[in-house]
């Protein structure tokens, strides 16, 4: 393991900084798995943009609850990230308020005329001269999820027809499903069109862009049906919400709409980043200072940490904001923290009479529990923030839980490797660089030599 370690920290840091220099050399590129861009997100806070309140009225003699509240900012949430917009901010206020925040748009009533829009929810075949059939393809492939609908194709019904939604089970194929139940008169108009074009695709479409395309595999006479299909759960409960709320279930009006300066937001990171960078300075000059030896591998350490953090940031990416800024300045803190434990140990094992190297392994794993105590405590904190927090709180809270677990991997791991390599040079093993005094270094000198010494004398 040890002769892992030292590599897997090199290809780690060798990473962290493609990852954290990627704009410089590879603009564009994304994240494999998740297919989101590498990026530095900046919150509404920091880059400016649009925040907009609205007042969700009564509909049909029903008032809104705190579900249709929910159910109306999912699928907001669903149209504005549709157009590409980074993180946005979508909350409830109160009992019949939603705040929509955007970073990184300027235009007040494109956001208006998105979110508040009641939604159309159409159910379109697909002609299949032009997309085929489930045994034959078509001169045009059958649209995907997200893909714009041709305008030109007259829907069956609208969203207004379906009477309820829910997961199920295909039973047949041993897949996830979505059963949903028709109104009339659309029961009707979907049994007589599915009769005569079984193998034909028809599209589900919200707001001029496809949800779902599957095809008839057999008539719906009866006005329940079933779409099945390689979904994943997540994709399942979206079709879900889409079936049953695809348009807004009570309509918005627009309270208040605002422009937030790009240049504020620029003002204010620009300060927060200059109090940060100081305050880390003032730690690493005090680690030197105190610590020695082990304060200037404890400094090289967290300059590891901070390359490793702002590349996690990228890769997923985090949106940053004043909060979350904050949270990294504090879980810098905390990755300070242990290794003033590991230090302070590794001093106590020096003064009681053990050599160098196993006063360093000692001071490592005697810290361990006080270390792994302290993160795991702050860890659950955090976990407890970001599950019922609002999304300035999740913020913050999602940027310490990566500090602080990225903190223990290089207080234990990069320091001790570090620290592991440097003491074999004869250079090191001085008691100035450890912060004891010479007469508690020399006795924990090998007893070999102490024994030599005294019988030179004699």
């Amino acid at each position: 393991m040890r002769r892992i370690t030292p590599l897997l920290i090199v290809v780690v840091g060798l990473l962290a900084l493609a990852i954290d220099f990627s704009f410089a050399f590879a603009p564009g590129l994304t994240n494999p798995i998740t297919n989101n861009p590498i990026e530095t997100r900046l919150g509404l806070d920091l880059q400016g943009g649009v925040e907009v309140d609205y007042l969700v009225l009564p509909a049909n003699g029903k008032t809104p609850d705190s579900s249709a509240l929910n159910t109306i900012v999912g699928i907001i949430d669903r149209r504005v990230n549709a157009t590409g917009t980074t993180e946005p901010v979508i909350e409830t206020k109160g009992s019949n308020q939603i705040s929509v925040q955007l970073p990184g748009v300027s235009d007040v009533q494109q956001v208006v005329k998105l979110v508040g829009s009641t939604g159309q929810l159409t159910f379109v075949p697909l002609p299949p001269a032009t997309y085929g059939t489930s045994t034959a393809a078509g001169t045009k492939p059958v649209p995907a999820e997200g893909d714009p609908i041709d305008p030109s194709l007259k829907p069956l019904f609208g969203g207004d027809q379906v009477a309820s939604a829910n997961a199920s089970f295909d039973q047949t194929t041993n897949q996830r499903a979505v059963a949903f139940t028709l109104k009339d008169p659309a029961k009707t108009i979907f049994a007589q069109w599915s009769a005569s074009h079984i193998g034909d695709f028809f599209a589900i479409v919200l707001d001029g862009q496809v949800v779902s395309a599957p095809y008839i595999k057999s008539a719906i006479t009866d006005g329940s049906g079933q779409i099945s299909g390689s979904f994943t759960a997540a994709q399942m409960n979206d079709l879900v919400t889409v079936l049953q709320y695809g348009a807004l279930p009570f309509p918005l009006q627009e309270i208040s709409s605002q422009n937030v300066p790009a240049t504020l937001g620029a003002d204010f990171l620009h300060r927060t980043l200059l109090a940060g960078a100081l305050g880390i300075l003032l730690v690493f000059l005090f680690m030197i200072l105190y610590y020695r030896l082990q304060g200037s591998v404890a400094v090289l350490a967290l300059l590891y940490y901070t390359v490793v953090v702002l590349a996690i940031f990228r890769l997923i990416p985090v949106t940053l904001t004043l909060a979350g800024i904050a949270g990294f300045v504090l879980s810098v803190g905390m990755a300070v923290d242990a290794n003033i434990l590991i230090f302070e140990r590794t001093r106590e094992e020096l003064r009681a009479g053990k050599t160098l190297g196993p006063a360093i392994e000692a001071g490592f794993n005697r810290a361990w529990n006080s270390i792994f105590d302290s993160n795991v405590s702050s860890l659950i904190t955090a976990f407890i923030l970001f599950w019922f927090g609002s999304s300035v709180i999740r913020g913050f809270a999602l940027v310490l839980i990566i500090g602080v677990l990225t903190s223990m991997f290089t207080a234990i791991t990069v320091s001790r490797t570090v620290l592991r390599t440097i003491v074999r040079w004869q250079w090191t093993r001085k008691a100035s660089l450890f912060g004891v005094n010479e007469e508690e270094f020399v006795t924990a000198a090998p007893r070999g030599a102490r024994r030599n010494e005294i019988r030179s004398r004699a």
